[in-house]
C-alpha cells in the first residue's frame, strides 16, 4: 500500500510512465486477489426516482408530474424481481432517491396509503417481499441512512452501499454539481459508511470522477474510505465510476473524464487500497475498454443485468455475459459470479443476519462464489 502523499503523486502520472503504473497496480491486485474477476447478475430495481437533491449530472431523478416520475408499487417489485429470478439474477439492486418525502406531499401520501413514515421503511417492505417472493437477496443502494434505518435494513438485505463520490466541500457551491444536493454533504455520507461499519453491514461505497473535484480530491476521498475500511473492515467493494455527459442534466457542456483519468484513478485506488479490497469500475460506461481496465487493478466487474436497463446511464447497455467473459479470459483471468455479499463477508456470520445465512450458503460453493452458474450465462 501506498500513502495519501504517494497518492497524490501518482494520480499525476504522465501518459508515458502510465503503463508502469498499471503494472504495479495489477500486480498488487494479483498477489491479494488472484487471477479471478467477479461480477453480479442483478434486476435493478429504480424503486422511486423522487429525491429531493438537484444534483448537476443525474438523468435518475425525477419531480412529481414529470415524465418517468414514480414509485413502484410492492406487487411491481416481486414480478421484476421474480423475472430476473427465472433468468438466473440472483441480486436485485435497489436504487432509490434521496428522502423524496421530505419535499413532496404526494410522496407522503402514497407512504401514508401502505402505512409508512419514510420511504426507507418502504423500503424495507418491498425487501421483505422480495426476499418472501423471488429467489433473490436485496442490495439497498438508497442514500443517506441512520443507525435505525441501517439496522432495520441490515435483516431483509445481505449488502447496502452509498457512494461517497467525493469529500469536496466545493462542490456545494453554487454553479458546482452538489449546490442544490442537502444529501450530498460528504460529511453526513461518511458518517453513514461509518455506521454501516460499527453494524458489521457489508458495505459498497465508491468515487465519481469527472463531476469538477480536482485529481488531489479523489485520492481525498479514497483515503478517506481507506481509513473507514482500516477501522471497521466492512468496505466490501469501491468503485470507480466516470461521469458520463447526457443532453438533459445541468452538466451536459461538462468534458467528460479521459479513458486514461480512470485508468489512473483506478490503479491509484488499488495501490491505495491495498491488495485485498475489491475494486469494481462500471464496464457499461467504458464500453471497448476491459482489457485497460483490468490491466489497471481492478478485479469485479460490478452487476450485469439479464432483464433492466442501468436506470442511472440508460444509454450505456449492459455488456453480455459471453463478451465480458471472453475479454477476461483473454486476458488471462477466470470470470466468476458472485453474489451481492461478496465471498469474503458470504462465509463471515458477523457480517450477515442470522435468517439470511441459510439463502446465502444454498447458493456459494466453499469459495464463497456462486455455484454452477454457467448454464445461466449462455442463456443471456
Amino acid at each position: 500500500m501506498i500513502s495519501h502523499a504517494e497518492a497524490c503523486e501518482l494520480i499525476e502520472t504522465p501518459a508515458p510512465a502510465l503503463d508502469e503504473l498499471l503494472r504495479r497496480a495489477g500486480e498488487l491486485r494479483d498477489r491479494g486477489r488472484g487471477r479471478t474477476v467477479t461480477f453480479s447478475a442483478k434486476v435493478f430495481v429504480p424503486l422511486t426516482t423522487l429525491c429531493r437533491d438537484y444534483c448537476g449530472y443525474c438523468t435518475f431523478r425525477r419531480d412529481p408530474g414529470e415524465p418517468g416520475a414514480r414509485t413502484m408499487e410492492p406487487e411491481e417489485v416481486v414480478a421484476l424481481a421474480q423475472a430476473g429470478g427465472r433468468l438466473g439474477a440472483k441480486e436485485a439492486l435497489f436504487s432509490l432517491g434521496d428522502k423524496p418525502e421530505a419535499v413532496f406531499p404526494e410522496h407522503r401520501e402514497f407512504l401514508r396509503r401502505r402505512g409508512h413514515r419514510t420511504t426507507l421503511g418502504y423500503l424495507r417492505e418491498v425487501c421483505t417481499l422480495t426476499l418472501a417472493d423471488s429467489p433473490l437477496l436485496p442490495h439497498a443502494n438508497p442514500g443517506l441512512m441512520g443507525e435505525r434505518d441501517l439496522v432495520a435494513l441490515r435483516e431483509v438485505t445481505v449488502s447496502m452501499g452509498l457512494m461517497l463520490e467525493t469529500v469536496s466541500e466545493r462542490l456545494l457551491a453554487r454553479g458546482q454539481a452538489h449546490a442544490a444536493a442537502p444529501d450530498k454533504v460528504p460529511a453526513r455520507r461518511l458518517r453513514t459508511v461509518e455506521l454501516a461499519g460499527k453494524l458489521s453491514i457489508p458495505f459498497t461505497t465508491g468515487i465519481l470522477i469527472g463531476i469538477g473535484e480536482t485529481a488531489r480530491e479523489r485520492c481525498d476521498a479514497l483515503a478517506a474510505i481507506r481509513d473507514l475500511h482500516e477501522k471497521y473492515g466492512h468496505i466490501q467493494e469501491v468503485i470507480i465510476q466516470n461521469f458520463r455527459a447526457k443532453p438533459s442534466i445541468p452538466m451536459r457542456e461538462a468534458p467528460e473524464p479521459s479513458l486514461d483519468d480512470l485508468l489512473r484513478a483506478i490503479a491509484v485506488a488499488r495501490l491505495l487500497l491495498g491488495s485485498d479490497v475489491n475494486i469494481q469500475a462500471p464496464p457499461n460506461l467504458s464500453p471497448r475498454t476491459y482489457p485497460r481496465l483490468l490491466a489497471a487493478g481492478l478485479n469485479d466487474w460490478g452487476g450485469i443485468s439479464p432483464l433492466t436497463l442501468d436506470h442511472i446511464n440508460p444509454e450505456k447497455p449492459w455488456p453480455l455475459i459471453p463478451e465480458l467473459r471472453r475479454a477476461t479470459e483473454g486476458m488471462g483471468f477466470v470470470l466468476r459470479e458472485r453474489l451481492a455479499i461478496y465471498p469474503e463477508y458470504a462465509t463471515r456470520a458477523e457480517f450477515l443476519d442470522e435468517a439470511l445465512r441459510p439463502r446465502v450458503a444454498a447458493l456459494v460453493g466453499a469459495d464463497g462464489l456462486v455455484k454452477d452458474s454457467y448454464e445461466h450465462w449462455r442463456r443471456w
